[in-house]
């Protein structure tokens, strides 16, 4: 049976930018030996706790005991205020007749949140299977997120049509045996994401949602 699967942060709804300004402001003033910017664009895809680990061990300085539960806080108080749904993500996902999940390196409470407040639950379904990081032991770029969809789903990784905005998403998506999109149309995407994208293996990559439906029948003829 194929299964179409999201990503959340940066293809369903436009929160990597949110979730980036905050961590570098904060993270800015806690690490300023460390160019947190740069690093930050390196780890796009990453939880959280993995990306602190990262800075801090570039790092003079040491965090706040409560670093994470900090950050966490600020990026849920600004997704709760600014947080959009990435444009035309709901007419494609309208256009398209095919079972779907969310796989998210975010925590549920997260996903849950941002699907809600946008609108997109009601577009998805009520019923839409969501795999998030708190699951696995490793999340991505480790594929076993996506392995574990798959098994849950009762679907072939083979027959899973991926959509993903990170270089860490897209990796996990590829070493589970998926066929992978890419999408550079949020408003984190730096000029060069296409390339790097194109160059990890990924089928095809779209900067406008409005491309995914066309996208999805051509993978289905392909893989009939």
């Amino acid at each position: 049976m194929q299964t179409l699967i999201f990503d959340c942060d940066g293809v369903l709804v436009d929160s990597e930018v949110i979730a980036e300004n905050t961590l570098a402001e904060r993270l800015g003033q806690w690490l300023p030996d460390v160019d947190v910017e740069g690093a930050l664009n390196d780890a796009l895809g990453r939880t959280t706790e993995a990306i602190l680990a990262s800075l801090a061990a570039r790092s003079r300085h040491e965090l706040p005991d409560n670093a994470l539960v900090l950050l966490d806080d600020e990026i849920e108080a600004r997704l709760a205020r600014e947080l959009q749904p990435v444009p035309q993500v709901s007419e494609a996902i309208a256009a398209i007749d095919l079972p779907r999940a969310v796989v998210s390196n975010s925590r549920r409470q997260r996903v849950a949140g941002s699907l809600e407040r946008t609108g997109l639950k009601r577009v998805l379904g009520d019923d839409i299977q969501i795999f998030c990081a708190e699951q696995v032991s490793q999340p991505k770029p480790d594929p076993a997120i996506y392995l574990l969809a798959a098994r849950t789903l009762g679907v072939a990784p083979e027959d899973c049509l991926v959509v993903e905005d990170s270089i860490s998403g897209a990796t996990a998506a590829l070493a589970a045996g998926m066929t992978v999109i890419g999408f550079t149309g949020a408003s984190h995407v730096l000029p060069d994401q296409s390339a790097r994208l194109q160059t990890l293996g990924v089928w095809q990559v779209m900067a406008d949602m409005r491309e995914l439906p066309e996208l999805v029948k051509t993978w289905q003829r392909q893989s009939s």
